[in-house]
């Protein structure tokens, strides 16, 4: 007999569906898996029986083929154990075929026929919905996570035996509301059960002694998105500050969220206590020994890598020529494209990476360089210096729009005593920026400042003729590229949005220009 049976998998973070095809013949007692199953799909055979005969059915003594499809894209994952049970099932006749009809069904069999959660439920659902599945059947552990996509009915399992209706006393599975999943299905009401990817609190700015300088600029990057480097000696306050940035950024849309949460589903990253989108931006900060492939992403069917898990968020790399820079240079693309591309034989992968890079160093191995104070010398030769800054290339320099030295303070008597803003203060400073931005931009209906380039982005941000003199003669005396050129108009336009100017003035264009001075010490 032959029974198929609706199923999905995850590509990129996209979902997919699958089609999970059942037969049944007279033959040798043996089952196959084919459509380009990967070993952990392999052995659900072995889950499959186990979960069966512990959950009072029989396993067919015949010759069995399970068929995933579409046959030529490669199957990976547990999520096709629950499928593939239910295809067995209504193959063999031992329950009811017309219960799965335009039905998709996911979850991991555990041995004892428990139904187990499975990754990517966000992504798969949302795929189900656009093809026109209405109900799906799922572990009791992926409930919460799916019932944020709305006009699915929603049937939790907790073991294989409720597959049986007719061994049930009610008529069909327990439909699971949103309303009950959730605390509340308000995203805007319900801030107080949402889930943070910053982890543990980041820490208040008020904590960090003078530093102004850098401040000015953390409240620049947190209001604009902009990418940032801080560059001085240990000690400074370089990371500690980095660290704080999560705290002033302002919250994700409902869009954005959803956009966050799914990633982290396909990742199989979803905080255990996570009720609801993870509605802060994420703040990833990889170690230096991170691979190319961790970094952006990879694999046979390539998974997020940490630039796409830094979506809407920061990417926070500390010690920065520490990294490989053949590992560096993969950033080159998705700073400028916001996307990450990875091509395989068979398909290409696309993964989002809208992201604000943070990144610090120190201007020597040892530290101290252009930095001496009391016994603290530099001990590097300039050989060595200069291979060390090498592994930040020109390229990649260019990317970022705000570069600064953060020096050690010279009086801490002086630093402590001067008025200093705390996390609070300058949050409610980036909320008016945004708001004010969101304001100019209802006027704009194209793109946002961070989409245009060239003429329509001159256009668009509304710069006095004296300002445009400024930065033309920044262009010509500095040398920058045409990309810097851009980015210091936009970094113009978000200084004066944190000044609620209508226009770009000489002022701003000249705070944009001060933070380029890192790439001449490169040069």
């Amino acid at each position: 007999m032959f029974s198929l049976i609706k199923s999905a998998s995850v590509y990129g973070v996209d979902g997919k569906g699958i089609s999970v095809e059942v037969d049944i013949a007279s033959g040798l007692p043996q089952i196959n898996i084919v459509g380009l199953p990967d070993p952990a799909v392999r052995e659900s055979v072995e889950r499959v029986r186990a979960a069966l005969k512990n959950s009072g059915f029989t396993f067919p003594m015949d010759r069995i083929t399970v068929n995933l499809a579409p046959a030529d894209l490669r199957k990976e994952g547990t999520s096709f154990d629950l499928a593939i049970a239910a295809g067995i099932l209504t193959a063999s006749g031992q329950i009811s075929a017309v219960h799965f009809e335009n039905t998709l069904l996911l979850g991991e069999l555990s041995l004892n026929g428990s139904v187990r959660p499975v990754a990517g439920v966000l992504a798969m659902l949302e795929q189900a919905k656009k093809v026109g599945v209405q109900r799906v059947l799922l572990p009791i552990g992926n409930v919460k996570e799916a019932s944020w996509i709305s006009g699915l009915e929603l049937f939790a399992l907790s073991h294989l035996n409720e597959l049986d209706l007719q061994k049930q006393e009610q008529d069909g599975w327990e439909h699971i509301r949103a309303d009950q999943a959730h605390e509340s299905i308000s995203f805007k009401n319900s801030s107080s059960t949402l889930a943070e990817t910053a982890g543990d609190d980041p820490g208040d700015f008020g904590d960090v002694i003078g530093q102004h300088q850098a401040k000015r600029a953390m409240l620049i990057a947190a209001a604009g998105k902009h990418n940032l480097l801080l560059s001085g000696p240990p000690g400074t306050g370089k990371t500690m500050m980095i660290r704080r940035l999560p705290g002033i950024l302002p919250p994700l849309s409902e869009q954005e969220a959803l956009e966050v949460t799914k990633i982290y589903s396909v990742a199989g990253k979803l905080p255990g206590s996570s009720h609801g989108l993870l509605a802060q931006p994420p703040f990833r900060a990889p170690h230096h020994t991170v691979s190319a492939g961790g970094l952006i992403g990879g694999g046979s069917i390539p998974k997020p890598g940490e630039v796409t898990l830094a979506h809407r968020g920061v990417l926070f790399l500390d010690e920065l020529p520490e990294f490989p820079r053949q590992v560096l240079e993969v950033l080159r693309q998705p700073l400028e494209d916001r996307i990450v591309t990875i091509s395989r034989s068979k398909a290409v992968f696309q993964f989002p990476a809208s992201i604000m890079l943070a990144a610090s160093y120190n201007p020597c191995p040892c530290g101290y360089y252009g930095h001496e104070y009391g016994d603290k010398r530099c001990t590097c030769s300039s050989s060595i210096i200069s291979r060390y800054r090498s592994k930040i290339s020109g390229p990649l320099l260019d990317r970022i729009d705000l570069q600064l030295e953060v020096p050690r303070p010279i009086s801490l008597d002086h630093a402590a005593a001067s008025p200093s803003l705390n996390t609070a203060q300058m949050k409610a400073l980036v909320r008016n920026a945004v708001d004010f931005q969101k304001e100019r931009n209802a006027n704009n209906r194209s793109k946002s400042k961070g989409e245009l380039t060239g003429a329509s982005l001159r256009k668009a941000v509304n710069i006095k003729p004296d300002a445009i003199g400024l930065l033309e003669h920044a262009f010509e005396a500095l040398g920058i590229s045409m990309r810097a050129y851009d980015r210091m108009l936009k970094l113009s336009r978000t200084i004066a949005d944190l000044a609620s100017s209508e226009s770009i003035i000489e002022e701003h264009v000249a705070e944009a220009i001060q933070y380029r001075g890192l790439e001449r010490q490169h040069s």
